[in-house]
């Protein structure tokens, strides 16, 4: 879009007096240009409205896992992440006495084949992010506009903003969606109860840029001490992030000072002759969730939903499967190819991943965090004994990549996921005539029905228009080694070998995987898949025209 675009061109646009603008986005952070992306991608018209002139340069969250990874390639810088990212290679936790209490191994191919964490630069993310949305035409960024009102008129939403001349106006939109974080004007006009841990403190963080290139081992490390916790890990490469919790002893009017920031970095051996330090400040973390994220045409995401601690580090990775939950669903109601009411199984699907999330990052924290030395003590004797007990390496960290427990899935006769319905599809490498690479690259994204042997038979007519309908890829994996001349135009050959017995170990003839890269669910053999296909068709309830 153009830069000189106003607030008030955007509400003189309208199609026979209704909104031009299919979603309307307040907030324009990492999770905000994600969704507009990923709609605009779709072909939906999106406005997105942000207060501040200009694109905060300073990292917070400082990076996110193989599926956060996956949908950002999704939304079209795959190609980008090298630049600004590097494997979080691995993580550690020590006493006071510099003794290992957790230590855990970072795998360089997660489910999705990127790394299963990357540090990364969130200033070069979110360019990234801002440049490929400035490509699409039916993107427009409103910035220095903040948002001051809104009313669901049941058809459409108004918004009223108010712009850097201090005039107000009103946009319209089909729907909108609040990526305004923690004091979100969405999320006070949902009206929604929040669920609050109660679990906070401060946290003074530091992004450093060291002059002269260290090998960090661990390269990412929690130090557990009583009298000042404190965290040194990888912001990207070239970048550092240093944290220091505020304890009872410290001043407050002076902990968040450049003084003490300095006093506290010498800790970790950065001084002003070694290092610049591009930032501080005082965070306080919280633990809390929304527990409705919509209210008819009013959504949340990202951090106006939720928000939490940092420590299992899925502030960020969190928002951006809220963006790859969301899109896709919108996309269906806006085509009236599903029903408004499946936007309900945004929050039953991303709440449960979310309170996951924040409990297991508060769990964390609790050790991190423990101020009290003779409770400090307890924790590491009975830390260090049952890591002697696993000899080597500490047990692995419960993962936070959870299957989906309830929204649009196929179920069993009990009401329940059907097997494997829920999981997080993995992504490997495949190829087509065009060359070999990641699936998403070289298949392409959306639905996917995706098959060891040819299953189209099964499906009549009716069944195959739905799937074309809503933008089904049918997929046939073959063997690396099949020869060109029995292969299909639609085939990708299993190259890493792995697809194959994927549907092998799951009993699958075929699998239908949803937009979001989770399983639908599968079919064992073709009399059962006519009927997946059209227990898809039947969730989805399509409406008569589009909303």
């Amino acid at each position: 879009m153009s830069g000189k675009e106003t607030a008030v061109d955007v509400a003189r646009d309208t199609d026979n007096g209704g909104p031009k603008t299919d979603v309307l986005i307040v907030g324009y952070g990492p999770v905000g240009q994600l969704l507009s992306v990923l709609l605009a991608q779709r072909g939906r018209r999106v406005t997105v409205v942000e207060r501040w002139p200009e694109p905060y340069r300073h990292p917070r969250a400082v990076g996110f896992d193989s599926e956060a990874a996956r949908i950002l390639a999704s939304a079209g810088i795959g190609d980008s992440l090298e630049k600004f990212t590097e494997p979080a290679r691995d993580h550690a936790w020590q006493n006071t006495k510099g003794e290992t209490l957790i230590d855990h191994e970072v795998a360089n191919r997660g489910h999705c084949t990127w790394p299963e964490a990357l540090s990364a630069y969130q200033p070069a993310l979110e360019s990234a992010l801002i440049e490929h949305g400035a490509t699409l035409p039916r993107l427009r960024v409103l910035r220095g506009y903040e948002a001051v009102g809104l009313a669901d008129n049941g058809d459409r939403v108004t918004l009223t903003v108010v712009g850097p001349d201090g005039e107000r106006t009103d946009l319209i939109a089909s729907w909108v969606v609040g990526c305004d974080g923690a004091n979100s004007l969405v999320r006070a006009s949902v009206g929604t109860t929040v669920t609050d841990l109660d679990f906070s403190y401060d946290w003074l963080i530091c992004d450093v840029r060291l002059h002269e290139h260290r090998e960090f081992r661990p390269n990412n490390l929690e130090i557990c001490d009583p009298a000042r916790p404190r965290t040194a890990v990888s912001a990207g490469p070239g970048h550092r992030r240093y944290e220091f919790m505020r304890v009872p002893a410290d001043d407050p009017a002076h902990f968040g000072t450049v003084e003490s920031a300095w006093e506290l970095l010498r800790l970790f051996d950065v001084t002003p002759d070694n290092g610049v330090l591009d930032r501080h400040a005082v965070y306080t973390f919280q633990a809390r969730w929304a527990e409705h994220w919509r209210a008819g045409r009013l959504l949340l995401a990202g951090d106006s939903a939720h928000l939490m601690p940092p420590f299992a580090g899925q502030g960020m990775c969190s928002g951006f499967r809220d963006a790859a939950n969301l899109a896709w669903k919108l996309d269906l109601v806006l085509s009236g190819h599903a029903a408004p009411a499946l936007l309900d199984t945004y929050t039953s699907e991303r709440r449960a991943h979310v309170r996951h999330a924040v409990e297991m990052s508060v769990g964390l924290g609790r050790v991190v965090c423990m101020a009290d030395p003779a409770a400090a003590a307890d924790r590491d004797a009975a830390m260090l004994a049952a890591r002697k007990r696993n000899i080597g390496p500490s047990a692995a960290r419960r993962s936070v990549v959870r299957p989906l427990v309830d929204g649009l899935l196929r179920r069993d006769g009990q009401g329940r996921p059907a097997p494997y319905a829920g999981q997080a599809a993995p992504q490997w490498r495949v190829g087509r005539a065009g060359g070999t690479g990641l699936f998403d690259d070289v298949v392409g994204t959306g639905f996917i029905l995706l098959y060891g042997e040819d299953v189209v038979p099964a499906l009549d007519a009716r069944q195959l228009t739905f799937l074309d309908n809503i933008g089904a890829r049918l997929v046939r994996v073959v063997r690396a080694e099949t020869p060109a001349a029995d292969l299909e135009p639609g085939d990708a050959r299993d190259v890493e070998g792995r697809y194959l017995p994927y549907l092998s170990e799951m009993g699958a003839l075929a699998v239908l995987v949803r937009p979001d890269f989770y399983v639908f669910g599968i079919a064992g053999d073709k009399a059962e898949l006519p009927s997946l296909v059209d227990d898809l068709a039947e969730q989805l309830t399509p409406t008569a025209a589009p909303s």
